[in-house]
């Protein structure tokens, strides 16, 4: 056999060689983590001039299609006096979903569930948000309104 041949056969082996499930979901996993960062940032962005920042909290996420079942991440939570809106990482994997954060309102009295964002949807690689009871609507894109819609509620 051939020197070339030798590689080209090396080549194609390598090639077809399927990507281990552990390596695929610890790349999912550091692209949630990276993806909430950039999130957090984008949200830090958002309220400039506002005297509001967001803070990060650690949480640990629960998820049986990890290898070990759970994974640390960051959430965010934005606070005015006694009121939050908190955004928390609640699973990696989902029915055709990567990433989804949970977004609820809490004070004294209750928490009250305002959406989820989806880091990726189906073909859609953007952060995406879904309203609660409405998952069989489309998703909506979560930009700067969507986001302001939801902290509106620190405001009494």
């Amino acid at each position: 056999m051939s020197v070339k041949s030798q590689f080209l056969k090396k080549l194609q082996a390598r090639q077809s060689a399927p990507v281990s499930l552990a390596s695929k979901t610890q790349a999912d996993i550091e692209e949630f983590r990276l993806r909430i960062m950039q999130l957090q940032e984008q949200m830090d962005s958002w309220l400039v001039d506002t005297g509001l920042n967001v803070e990060a909290f650690a949480v640990s996420v629960t998820d049986l299609l990890v290898e070990g079942g759970a994974f640390e991440i960051a959430g965010i939570v934005l606070r005015v006096d006694d009121r939050a809106v908190k955004f928390v990482p609640v699973f990696l994997y989902g029915q055709g979903v990567t990433g989804c954060v949970e977004a609820t309102f809490h004070d004294r009295e209750r928490m009250t569930p305002l959406g989820r964002l989806f880091m990726r949807s189906g073909t859609v690689n953007n952060w995406t948000f879904t309203p609660p009871g409405t998952l069989s609507r489309p998703r909506q894109c979560f930009d700067e309104s969507t986001f302001f819609s939801l902290i509106l509620a620190l405001l009494p």
